[in-house]
């Protein structure tokens, strides 16, 4: 089954499968330089892993009403202050008056957490005393200092733009972890983005791996190795008259790869470019796509090697990833294969995304198959954006991007702002896409969800791809809204692929999905602990059924304190419970029919989560896992790459107009000794700075161009974040050297203007 690409905005493309993206327009944005790191303007630090800065010396008091004042009832503030400080053992004095009960009391000796907590416990046990906190300090909220952030609404406050994910508030829980890896599935990225760059040199993208086999649309002269750069997917008109290109247009390449990686995980807080929603994740692209798409073969094995299977031609994954977006797609249920191998990865609690489709119709394979979260686009006002698929298969929707006016020449005010690259057919400098330039698919609103599920990870990584789906769907609990102008209609489930609603419609939860994807909400539902059942294998009727708890698990930093058993469905007789506050329960099998128990457990944050246990007279059966999988915390991924790349020479000259130099680039620690040459960051050059070859012969420009110094880089194939560069300096043409019989010397270039106006003088006379 071959997977294509589509070609044009809101048309259906009738092959099996492409990529669900619609790119309008062409990016012509200006090329990125050096990446400027800087450290993060306005930190979170609540979030699960970084604890709370205190005063060690200060607590709030409340007293309870009327202990407080100066009436002949009641004592002085001094006075009852330091009554409190006898009673409790602690030396304290009243520093500032909040309110008529409330005070800041300053320790007699500075606290450290833990002592602090003992005396906070001594505080709050007296009579006189409401409450007690510690004098916390909170931070500004943390705002990314990227240039272009504020042009990206969909990451913004739901209460401005209503299909925003509000991801500003989700950071304050957590940006992230190192210890998240998300795959990225496509048509490979440009690792030289500056706002992406390669991991252990500052940048979020792993190595990664290239399964695209045909190399007639591989587009990179062979199979399958390891270099997982994007060189173009373009079709010529030519090649769109073939059959082997049947049903694709003509068009530039897409970078779709890229685009996908800057939503999901774009460095965020370095000052430039974009914010990536997942902050501080791992990206692990694995090329699938190439001309014309790509095939459920090749997409297969990635899936299987991103999840950290063994897939025979590739090398084993180092960096396994938790979630896996695969923002492409083709009509049809899904395929076997397909729901084999997402099985496959739901057993190693791999969550995978993808997008649902751009035909206003049926939901595309694989976002139909079970266990896959499949999303669907949204307009800014949080109705359907009109190319969005619909109906069962959609777990919920998020932003796809949607342009309001389509007058020539106008803005599309809700593109979906990210990274590309600039050239039209092979690589060329990097850029953004914006609202001249734009960017709107389903495509795009799969790694909007990809970056949630990145950051709920992170918060707690004992969640299952089931659990982190049921999450994101607790934390898209706002309702769809209603759109404001009437004639819109309200979607309805299509009835089979030729039933289009290909304009805006108002969603329900059975067109839509669950509801708007809220970054926020479901960091918050990530937060809550893990209740987990392990029931006997066996039952009989009249005999005791023994129900452990035990496995159940807290978010990063928490813990659980406290279970509880119930019964929520007692049947005809409620059953009597032996350990219902213990993480163990015993009850006794009914010798007919059935009863539920549920187990709610709570962390110290006061959170909870329950599991309930259908208990009859030959079984007990639950939908909670035995025991809750993963880490809470996952642990943070070190990148080092082992490849090094040296080229030479470093520093070379060369005439504009013919000057050539040829360099030599030598790879160490690895087999595979290939690279890949760029100038100035342009694979293989171009006519302004100069073109290299593939065995590294630099030819120059025709003309000196401006700066007069232009980089040559070689990439290692092997490990593309590792390369190594040199200086090329352009100088003028080399002087014209005399013709036989002329002396044997060069002619001064004044010489030659000289004879050349004394020639055309003697004619004129």
């Amino acid at each position: 089954m071959a997977i294509n690409r589509s070609c044009a905005a809101f048309r259906t493309v009738t092959r099996i499968m492409r990529p669900t993206w619609l790119v309008l327009g062409v990016v012509l944005g200006a090329s990125i330089g050096t990446r400027a790191v800087s450290t993060e303007f306005s930190p979170a630090r609540t979030h699960p892993g970084a604890t709370a800065e205190f005063a060690a010396d200060r607590v709030i008091v409340k007293f309870r009403d009327g202990s407080l004042g100066s009436s002949a009832q009641t004592k002085p503030a001094a006075e009852k202050v330091a009554a409190l400080a006898i009673r409790t053992g602690i030396p304290v004095r009243q520093t500032r008056r909040i309110g008529p009960d409330l005070r800041i009391l300053e320790l007699g000796a500075p606290a450290s957490r833990e002592s602090l907590a003992v005396t906070l416990a001594r505080l709050r046990a007296d009579p006189e005393v409401e409450y007690a906190d510690p004098d916390q300090r909170r931070y500004p909220h943390a705002l990314p200092n990227d240039t272009l952030f504020p042009g990206q609404w969909y990451l913004q406050n739901a209460a401005v733009t209503p299909s925003a994910v509000d991801a500003v508030r989700a950071w304050d829980l957590t940006t992230g972890s190192t210890g998240v890896v998300i795959a990225d599935l496509d048509t490979g990225v440009r690792f030289e983005h500056p706002d992406l760059g390669v991991a252990g040199l500052g940048g979020r993208l792993l190595p990664g791996f290239d399964f695209v086999s045909d190399r007639s649309i591989a587009n990179d002269g062979d199979g399958w190795d390891s270099d997982a750069s994007d060189p173009g997917d373009w079709v010529t008109t030519t090649e769109a008259s073939t059959s082997q290109f049947s049903g694709c247009s003509a068009s530039d390449s897409s970078w779709h790869g890229t685009r996908v990686a800057g939503i999901i995980g774009a460095v965020t807080n370095n000052s430039q470019g974009v914010a990536g929603l997942g902050w501080n994740g791992w990206i692990l692209p694995a090329r699938v796509l190439g001309k014309c798409g790509g095939f459920d073969s090749d997409i297969l094995a990635a899936m299987l090697w991103a999840g950290g299977l063994a897939v025979d031609g590739a090398p084993a994954n180092p960096y396994p990833a938790r979630i896996i977006n695969m923002s492409l797609g083709a009509s049809g249920a899904c395929p076997q294969s397909y729901l084999d191998v997402v099985n496959r990865l739901l057993a190693r609690g791999v969550l995978v995304v993808a997008s649902v489709g751009n035909e206003g119709s049926v939901v595309d394979a694989p976002a139909n198959c079970p266990g896959v979260a499949g999303i669907g686009g949204l307009r800014h006002a949080g109705t359907k954006v009109g190319f969005s698929n619909l109906g069962p298969g959609v777990d919920l929707s998020a932003p796809g991007g949607n342009c309001v006016n389509a007058g020539a020449g106008q803005p599309c005010l809700y593109s979906i702002d990210t990274t590309t690259n600039l050239g039209t057919q092979a690589p060329r400098g990097s850029s953004y896409t914006d609202q001249f330039n734009f960017n709107v698919g389903t495509s795009f609103s799969a790694p909007i969800v990809a970056g949630i599920a990145a950051l709920m990870t992170a918060i707690n990584g004992h969640l299952a791809p089931a659990q982190i789906i049921a999450r994101l769907q607790e934390g898209a609990a706002r309702p769809f809204p209603a759109s404001s102008d009437p004639t819109v209609p309200v979607c309805h489930v299509p009835s089979g692929p030729n039933d289009i609603q290909a304009a805006e419609c108002v969603c329900t939860t059975q067109t839509c999905g669950a509801g708007m994807a809220n970054a926020a909400g479901a960091a918050l539902a990530a937060s809550r602990p893990v209740a987990a059942v392990a029931v006997p294998s066996g039952v009989a009727p009249g005999q005791n059924v023994v129900l452990r708890g035990a496995g159940s698990a807290a978010a990063c930093d928490r813990s659980v304190n406290r279970y509880s058993w119930s019964v929520v469905n007692g049947g005809a007789t409620s059953p009597a419970i032996v350990g219902a506050d213990t993480d163990t329960a015993t009850v006794v099998a009914p010798a007919s029919g059935s009863f539920t128990i549920r187990l709610t457990i709570t962390d110290d944050a006061g959170r909870q989560d329950f599991a309930d246990v259908l208990v009859s007279s030959n079984s007990a059966t639950t939908a909670a896992p035995a025991a809750a999988g993963g880490t809470a915390c996952p642990t943070p991924i070190s990148v080092v790459s082992q490849v090094t790349v040296a080229v030479s020479p470093t520093s070379a000259s060369a005439h504009a107009g013919g000057g050539t130099q040829t360099f030599v680039a030598t790879v160490a620690n690895t087999a595979d000794s290939r690279v890949t040459w760029l100038v100035n960051g342009i694979a293989g050059g171009d006519t302004t700075v100069g073109t290299i070859s593939t065995t590294g012969v630099y030819s120059a420009p025709a003309t000196v161009p401006s700066p007069a110094t232009v980089s040559v880089t070689a990439v290692s194939l092997a490990d593309p974040s590792r390369s190594a560069s040199a200086a090329v300096t352009i100088t003028p043409p080399a002087p014209i050297s005399r013709g036989p019989g002329g002396g044997g010397g060069r002619i001064d270039v004044l010489v030659l203007i000289l004879l050349t106006w004394g020639a055309q003088r003697r004619t004129r006379t």
